[in-house]
C-alpha cells in the first residue's frame, strides 16, 4: 500500500535537503577488446563503449522526469586498460584518447578505469600505463585513472607507493594553468573495489558481469535534517535516526537502479550507500557530525561521531537493499564539502586528523590540496599511511592529493562544480621521508590476512 506520508517526505527531500542519486555508472568489461595490434584494440573498446552505453544519458533522463528523482552524473567505468595494454603493447596514450572520444560522444560526464591493479607487483603494461597518467589526465577531459598499491591480503607495494608520489605530482604540474585538475581525477587505492561508481576512483573489476548498472546515492543533507529534529536525543538514538534515514535514502538508489536496470536491458549491480557531500549550503558530512554536538569538525570527537555516522549508514543501508557495494559509508572530501572547507580554512581540520578519521569512514584522504612544493616522496608518505590504515583495518582505503603548483599553505584552489574549492592545508613535512620511500619491497600483508 502506498503510504502518502512517505512519498511527501522524499519530495520534501529532494527539493530542501539535497537528495540525490549523485551517479548511475555503467561498467563495461572491455576484456573481449583486447587485441595485439593497439589500433585494432582502441577500435573495439570505441565500438563497444558507445553501443553498450548508447542510451545511457537518455534513461537517466527518463528517469529523472519519471521519478523527480534528480540524477547529477551518468558515468561509465571499464576494466583497467592495463590489461589491455599487457595484450597490445604500444603507446597506452592510444586508449586514453578513445576512452575520451567515447565519453565526449556519449555525453557522459566521466568514464574511469585507465587504472593498473599492482598491489603485489608489476606485470605487463602496468607500469607502462601508470607513467602515462599523467600526460593522459592532462590531454583529456573525460578520463579518470586510479591505482591499486595494495591489499589486506597481498600487503602494501612500495615500489609502486615509490612511484605513484612522482606521479601525482606529474599530474599537478601537467594540469597547473587548470587548477592542478589532473591530480584530482587520479586515486591511489589500498583494498580497492571493483564496483565502485564514484568517479575518480571507478573502475570494472575482472569479477564483474560484462555490464552492469551501479548507483550511488548522496543525502547528507537529509541526514542532517533528520537529526536536527532531535535536539537532545542520546547517541543511541541517533544512530538509529541515521539508520531510518539512510533506509530510506538507499531505496531511492534501489529503485533507480531497479528501472536503469530494466530499461537498458544490463543487469543491476550494487547500490553504493556512501554519503556524498557537495560544496552547496545544507548538504555536508561535517556539518551532520556538528549537529551531533561538535561545535566544528575536526574538534577532539570528530573521529566517534563519524564511526558512528558511517556505522549507522551501513546498517540501515544493507536492511533497504540486497546488493550492497562499492565504498558504503561516509565519504569526507575536503574541497567537496563545505563544512570541511570551513574546518579547514579555521586550522582545527588538520591533515592528521583527517588521517585518524579515515580509519573508521568509507574512503580516505579525498581532494586534500597541499603546497605546490611539496617533495614526491612526502606525497608517497601520505599515500603508505593511508594504506597501512586500509591493510590493518582490512577495508579501503585511498588518497586523491592535489599539489597546488605554485601556491602555499593557506592560499586557496578553486576547481568549479562538484569538486568545489578549498583551502591548501599545511603538512608536517619539514623533516623528509624520502629515505624510508627510497627502500622500496613491499610492506608485508599483516597477521589478521590469513583468515582461511
Amino acid at each position: 500500500m502506498i503510504n502518502t506520508k512517505d512519498i511527501l517526505e522524499t519530495i520534501e527531500m529532494i527539493d530542501n535537503e539535497n537528495l540525490d542519486i549523485r551517479t548511475i555508472t555503467m561498467g563495461i568489461s572491455l576484456m573481449d577488446c583486447a587485441d595485439g595490434d593497439i589500433d585494432r584494440s582502441a577500435g573495439k573498446i570505441y565500438e563497444k563503449i558507445t553501443r553498450s552505453a548508447s542510451k545511457l544519458v537518455e534513461t537517466g533522463e527518463y528517469i529523472e522526469r519519471t521519478y523527480g528523482i534528480p540524477i547529477i552524473n551518468k558515468r561509465i567505468s571499464v576494466t583497467p586498460v592495463s590489461m589491455l595494454l599487457a595484450a597490445s603493447g604500444g603507446d597506452p596514450l592510444v586508449y586514453a584518447h578513445t576512452l575520451d572520444k567515447a565519453a565526449r560522444e556519449l555525453g557522459v560526464n566521466f568514464i574511469g578505469g585507465y587504472s593498473a591493479l599492482v598491489h603485489k607487483g608489476f606485470s605487463a603494461g602496468d607500469r607502462e600505463l601508470i607513467l602515462s597518467i599523467p600526460q593522459a589526465l592532462a590531454e583529456t577531459e573525460f578520463v579518470c585513472s586510479s591505482v591499486n598499491i595494495g591489499s589486506t591480503k597481498a600487503g602494501i607495494n612500495m615500489d609502486a607507493v615509490a612511484l605513484m608520489g612522482g606521479v601525482v605530482c606529474d599530474c599537478a604540474r601537467l594540469t597547473a594553468d587548470r587548477s592542478c585538475i589532473g591530480a584530482a581525477k587520479l586515486v591511489v587505492f589500498m583494498n580497492a573495489p571493483e564496483d565502485n561508481p564514484f568517479m575518480a576512483g571507478a573502475f570494472h573489476g575482472t569479477g564483474e558481469p560484462d555490464l552492469a548498472i551501479n548507483v550511488g546515492v548522496s543525502g547528507p543533507g537529509v541526514v542532517r535534517a533528520a537529526l536536527a529534529k532531535c535536539p537532545n536525543g542520546n547517541l543511541t538514538e541517533i544512530a538509529d535516526i541515521i539508520k531510518k534515514t539512510a533506509f530510506k535514502i538507499t531505496r531511492m538508489g534501489q529503485l533507480v537502479g531497479t528501472v536503469a536496470s530494466e530499461r537498458l536491458g544490463v543487469p543491476f549491480g550494487i547500490v553504493d550507500l556512501s554519503l556524498a557531500p557537495t560544496p552547496a549550503v545544507g548538504d555536508s558530512v561535517a556539518h551532520i557530525l556538528e549537529e551531533m554536538g561538535l561545535e566544528t569538525c575536526g574538534v577532539p570527537g570528530t573521529t566517534a561521531a563519524l564511526a558512528l555516522l558511517n556505522d549507522a549508514v551501513k546498517k540501515g543501508g544493507v536492511m533497504a537493499s540486497s546488493h550492497v557495494g562499492g565504498l558504503s559509508g561516509a565519504f569526507i572530501p575536503v574541497s567537496e564539502d563545505a563544512g570541511m572547507i570551513d574546518a579547514a580554512r579555521s586550522g582545527i581540520l588538520t591533515v592528521e586528523k583527517l588521517e585518524a578519521m579515515t580509519a573508521v569512514c568509507s574512503v580516505g584522504l579525498d581532494m586534500i590540496i597541499v603546497p605546490g612544493d611539496t617533495a614526491k616522496e612526502t606525497v608517497s608518505a601520505i599515500i603508505a599511511d593511508e594504506a597501512a590504515i586500509g591493510m590493518v583495518n582490512s577495508k579501503t582505503t585511498a588518497v586523491r592529493i592535489i599539489p597546488a603548483i605554485g601556491r602555499e599553505a593557506g592560499e586557496e584552489l578553486e576547481f568549479g562544480g562538484l569538486l568545489g574549492s578549498g583551502p591548501i592545508m599545511k603538512l608536517n613535512d619539514s623533516k623528509s621521508s624520502a629515505k624510508f620511500i627510497s627502500r622500496g619491497g613491499r610492506i608485508p600483508a599483516p597477521l589478521q590476512s590469513l583468515k582461511n
